[in-house]
């Protein structure tokens, strides 16, 4: 059985709005290549899929954007050819390399976890409904030395507390500092 890892920028107060954490630098840029390099597979909803794939699908003439720094540009083709999964009720169809899922959500990613050595989710709403039933094996956060204020909590909602130990930590020198978990039995 595969590892589905739950992976995100996070700051200390808690949010996970993309835009109230530090800006990316390119050390934490080469950390979430990294991170989506190693994956087999993204696990996206609706949300998350439509943000990423604003931010990173390469364009049709196959140029990447003048904003793109040349330091994103890992991240961005790492992203952009992966495989992708997108949980939707609401899409019609997806494309960037994806698959709709619909339906029953469990028995799906039991079935990705058993096809896929590493599997990556990320995003705020999803996650949760994973985390509720158990499925997520492993916890990355990205933690920003900045206190927000404002915009999603990480795991809001989640109606069961959820126990973990710390299985590596790393620190940036943007002062983020990166915690992976493990959910204690």
């Amino acid at each position: 059985m595969g590892t589905l890892r739950y992976s995100i920028n996070v700051t200390l107060d808690g949010s996970c709005h993309h835009e109230v954490g530090l800006p990316p630098d390119q050390e934490s840029m080469r950390y979430w290549t990294a991170q989506v390099q190693e994956a087999d597979a993204m696990l996206f909803g609706r949300v998350t899929y439509e943000l990423m794939e604003s931010a990173w699908r390469r364009p049709p003439s196959g140029e990447w954007p003048d904003w793109m720094r040349p330091w994103e540009l890992p991240f961005a083709r790492a992203i952009d050819r992966a495989r992708k999964y997108v949980v939707s009720h609401s899409l019609d169809t997806v494309d960037w390399n994806a698959e709709l899922l619909r339906g029953d959500l469990l028995p799906q990613v039991e079935l990705l976890k058993s096809q896929h050595a590493r599997l990556w989710v990320g995003g705020v709403t999803l996650p949760v409904a994973l985390a509720q039933h158990g499925l997520i094996d492993e916890y990355e956060f990205l933690v920003h030395p900045v206190v927000a204020g404002r915009g999603p909590a990480l795991l809001g909602g989640l109606t069961e507390q959820l126990r973990l130990e710390l299985v590596e930590r790393r620190e940036l020198r943007s002062g983020a500092v990166a915690c992976r978990y493990r959910p204690v039995s």
